[in-house]
């Protein structure tokens, strides 16, 4: 059926057609137009919805083909006619060759994040290791974000805490400071990490440079791969110094040797054949999908991690795979060679692209026996594993949450929880924070803070600070999701005031929460919770379920009261594990608050009073602090000392004068 046939069947269609029927024909009809005008080379389509919002990204080798291909209803799965019935027009982007098409596919998913494509969730940042090249005494730290420092960088590592044991065990074996630059500048005495045999002591000449130019570089061997050599090093030194009869510094070999054994027996499967390469398996159940990512570098592996990725259950697994592929190499290099457990369709495709965005050749294959294949094999037992921890996560997760709908009255399961808490002292650097659980746990990719901003506030008034805060709240929201909830989708948008008091978290992966709370939990008692409710009835919000938990006497858990409008207040049983539930939720509320106090307040502590004034940049204030020592000194400064500063002139120096003396 050709899309002109297609347009003339839409015509035809009686009037007691089914509405889905109608919709489906509507869809057919605007890709067929669209078809008309397409090329055959290769590009990338997106399909958009009445309101303008992605739909579905996809690439082709030849958009006319690919796009046709949507205008034939028979046998197309559910989900893509859903995607047909929903589509009001579509948009294209041309492009030189299919793996670019692939790139540019990627990319736009994980920024559009279509509904109908397979997303990747919980893609935060990897660390790595830097040996730092812009001091002449190296020193090694942990780095996270974009490689702009001159240095040499390994990685990556699958956490944090893989870097921080590594450059611990490092430090032991190599001794290479990891102090900053300036700290290192400033001593005039070695520290304690030198003084506890972590650190060389080249700030203070302990070791010559040559020498700690050695060790730099016995570090960087060991990082690359060279683990065997250097050890082996290490221990004939060990034995020409034993022989020596120079015990100390036979023992300090011994010391070194153990460290490098310690990071090894942290990192497991230490294979020999892969030097280099990003092990991937993916596993489905339950509606629910798992891909385990194993990283090898320099033959030595440093870590793994699992994603969650969300896609419709129709897709099938090497699909699933395909798609995450792309999405996952978006923003970080490709190793030299990528291991899978299941084969893809387009996995020459997925070289060619990744070896043109990387420079140099990328091998991605599906072993099938050797120590590769059971490298794949254990991350496939890796991916079992953690989704089978993660349904039975989501499981409990559920039967609480129905608990918590039945103690309540509520009249679903919840599925967005929002608890709300206040954190300041005597009203001083007030903030309130507001927390998000849904039926995967926290979503602290949707945590909002709240600087608290009226002046008309007593300090200390936590009514009026919880008035403010879910004013701005659902104000907030009624503007962008009206009632009732059309669609669901992560509340991302705060008022324009807001928007550098949004926190990104790192969080559990979380599906299709909607937009509007089921159930608000406010920190407090009836004062609380009856601010709370007078201020969502005068935004005209009345069908929000609210409870506010006061603490127990003397503040004893288990003991919290519940308060609910047109009720008594009750208290749960004990050992109730519904309690228990509410009682994480209102403990992470409070976290999350005065976590978020405690920063803003150190921040105000921090800040420098020259900040404030207006035509003074860094270089000046640096001018002016390096000048007379402190802000203090600079404050009390008459204007002919301050002119004296090199680059203060005579105005800039009345401004500064004038600003500290008004």
């Amino acid at each position: 059926m050709s899309g002109m046939q297609d347009r003339s069947d839409s015509q035809n269609t009686p009037n007691d057609a089914p509405d889905d029927e109608i919709e489906v024909r509507k869809g057919v009809d605007v890709i067929a137009d669209e078809v008309k005008r397409l090329p055959n080379g290769p590009g990338v389509y997106r399909m958009l919805d009445e309101k303008g919002e992605v739909l579905y990204v996809g690439k082709a080798r030849s958009l006319k083909k690919r796009v046709t291909s949507y205008t034939r209803l028979q046998g197309q799965s559910n989900r893509i006619m859903r995607m047909i019935m929903s589509t009001a027009a579509m948009e294209f982007v041309v492009t030189q060759t299919e793996p670019e098409a692939l790139l540019l596919e990627a990319n736009l998913i994980k920024r559009l994040r279509p509904r109908f494509n397979v997303l990747l969730r919980d893609d935060k940042s990897f660390p790595y290791i830097l040996v730092t090249g812009d001091h002449a005494s190296a020193a090694i730290v942990k780095h996270r974000g974009a490689r702009k420092r001159k240095g040499d960088y390994f990685g990556p590592f699958a956490s944090a805490g893989a870097v921080d044991r590594t450059i611990n065990a490092l430090q032991k074996a190599f001794l290479i400071r990891t102090c900053s630059d300036s700290y290192y500048e400033n001593r005039t005495r070695p520290c304690l990490q030198y003084q506890i045999k972590r650190c060389a002591g080249p700030c203070t000449g302990e070791i010559s440079p040559e020498d700690y130019q050695g060790l730099v570089s016995e570090a960087k061997a060991f990082l690359s791969g060279r683990s065997q050599l250097i050890k082996k090093q290490l221990a004939e030194q060990m034995e020409t110094a034993s022989a020596d009869l120079e015990f100390e510094r036979a023992a300090i070999y011994r010391d070194r040797l153990t460290a490098l054994s310690h990071v090894q027996a942290h990192q497991g499967i230490n294979p020999q054949s892969v030097e280099e390469a990003d092990v991937f398996a993916i596993h489905q159940e339950g509606g629910q999908t798992c891909v385990q990512v194993f990283f090898f570098r320099t033959g030595q592996n440093w870590g793994n991690r699992a994603y969650f990725p969300k896609a419709d259950k129709s897709w099938e697994e090497a699909d699933i795979l395909e798609s995450f592929l792309a999405q996952f190499y978006d923003d970080k290099p490709a190793p030299k060679q990528i291991l899978l457990s299941h084969g893809l369709s387009e996995q020459e495709l997925l070289a060619e692209a990744l070896s043109e965005k990387t420079g140099r050749k990328v091998d991605v294959a599906t072993p099938k026996r050797g120590e590769k294949k059971d490298l794949v094999e254990h991350a496939l037992t890796n991916a079992r594993e953690a989704l089978g921890r993660r349904l039975a996560e989501t499981s409990s997760q559920n039967r609480l949450l129905k608990g918590v709908a039945e103690a309540f009255d509520l009249p679903d399961t919840p599925r967005r929880v929002e608890v709300y808490d206040n954190s300041h002292i005597m009203g001083t650097n007030a903030v309130g924070g507001m927390i998000v659980a849904g039926m995967e746990g926290f979503a602290k990719g949707q945590y909002r803070k709240f600087n608290i901003k009226s002046e008309d506030l007593v300090p200390g008034d936590d009514y009026g600070m919880m008035r403010e805060v879910l004013t701005r709240r659902f104000s907030r929201l009624l503007k962008e999701h009206a009632r009732p909830e059309a669609a669901s989708g992560a509340d991302a948008e705060l008022d324009p005031d807001d928007q550098d008091d949004a926190v990104e978290e790192q969080a559990p992966a979380v599906t299709e929460m909607p937009a509007w709370p089921d159930l608000v939990l406010i920190d407090g008692g009836q004062g609380q919770l009856t601010a709370a409710r007078e201020t969502l009835e005068e935004l005209g919000i009345e069908d929000v379920p609210l409870v506010g938990i006061a603490k127990g006497p003397d503040r004893d858990a288990g003991r919290e009261k519940f308060f609910i409008p047109g009720r008594q207040s009750f208290m749960l049983p004990e050992r109730d594990p519904v309690l228990y539930f509410v009682q994480r939720l209102r403990d992470e509320a409070h976290r999350f608050a005065i976590g978020s106090h405690r920063a803003r307040r150190k921040k105000d502590i921090v800040k420098n009073p020259l900040d404030e004034i207006a035509g003074i940049g860094p270089t000046r204030k640096k001018a002016l602090l390096r000048h007379f020592g402190t802000a203090k000194a600079v404050s009390k400064a008459g204007v002919d000392d301050l002119a004296a500063v090199p680059g203060i002139s005579e105005a800039i120096a009345k401004l500064v004068y004038d600003h500290f003396h008004e």
